[in-house]
């Protein structure tokens, strides 16, 4: 397997981590990675993918090793969160990708996308939602707390940062929980516990609100552009359900679905065949 190196580049004074693996000559994916994770959640993926693909996987200010500004000094919105990865991308003079993006990751790509979509060549979506169809019960605190924040609504979002929230998102609807690295939600879980993370998580989930709002505007670049989209999903999501990756297809006739019988984090207990999705879907598709 293809060798990882581990790197920093300079964006608007923020120190910016991303892992990277393979040729820049070749194809290249963007890996766009979800919360409360980090690049970390490619680990196994980056080295294999590497062997066929340019990979670039980016942390987010306040995620994994790069810089984490306090909410006063950086405003924790998925349109900035947007303009950072463009820039990383731009610094590394990456023209043309595809996409992988998962949870958080997919507000961040598809925001992309509708900017440049000349720039994007295919997306993988791994449980990254463009549809109300994909949202499940879990968002029924959210709505609250977006339509009047206070003491009283912050608590059910206050309790999605704890050890035992991020232990439930990556083990719930898998096949077999010991074979879960606890080495998963122990790096994601010191990253929500560090001072002042409370408050960036805060506000980036209050800002998550704006992502339906965008479902129309990016509908109609499904329709328009016809991006190549491979959805991988696991689908027993209790975030983002299987309706979610079935809906792609209203907009995108032409796209593939997969439902793993697995969750949230699919590329956990799916990683395998998730590359094996991936390497057969670029090499015929792009």
């Amino acid at each position: 397997m293809t060798t990882v190196s581990y790197r920093t580049i300079k964006v608007d004074n923020l120190q910016m981590f991303y892992r990277e693996a393979g040729e820049q000559h070749v194809q290249t994916l963007v890996l766009l990675h979800g919360f409360p994770s980090s690049s970390h959640m490619f680990r196994n993926l980056l080295p294999v993918l590497g062997e066929r693909f340019h990979v670039v996987a980016p942390d987010y200010p306040g995620y994994g090793y790069s810089e984490s500004p306090s909410v006063e000094q950086f405003a924790y919105t998925f349109d900035h969160l947007e303009e950072i990865v463009e820039k990383v991308l731009d610094a590394l003079q990456l023209k043309r990708f595809s996409l992988y993006v998962q949870d958080y990751g997919a507000p961040v790509g598809f925001r992309l996308a509708v900017k440049h979509p000349e720039r994007i060549e295919a997306i993988i979506s791994q449980n990254g939602n463009a549809y109300s169809e994909g949202f499940t019960s879990f968002w029924d605190a959210a709505w609250p707390f977006w339509s009047h924040r206070n003491a009283e609504t912050e608590k059910p979002i206050r309790s999605l940062l704890t050890r035992e929230s991020t232990v439930w998102q990556y083990t719930t609807g898998v096949r077999k929980k010991d074979h879960i690295s606890p080495d998963a939600w122990t790096f994601d879980q010191l990253g929500l516990d560090r001072p002042g993370n409370v408050d960036i998580q805060l506000a980036l989930f209050e800002d998550y609100r704006t992502n339906p709002q965008r479902y129309p505007q990016w509908h109609t670049y499904f329709r328009h552009y016809q991006p190549p989209l491979l959805a991988v999903w696991g689908k027993n999501d209790p975030i983002f359900g299987p309706g979610g990756a079935e809906a792609f297809k209203q907009d995108l006739p032409h796209c593939e679905v997969h439902l793993l019988d697995t969750g949230h984090f699919a590329l956990e207990e799916d990683g395998e065949v998730i590359a094996e999705h991936i390497i057969r879907f670029l090499t015929t598709k792009v």
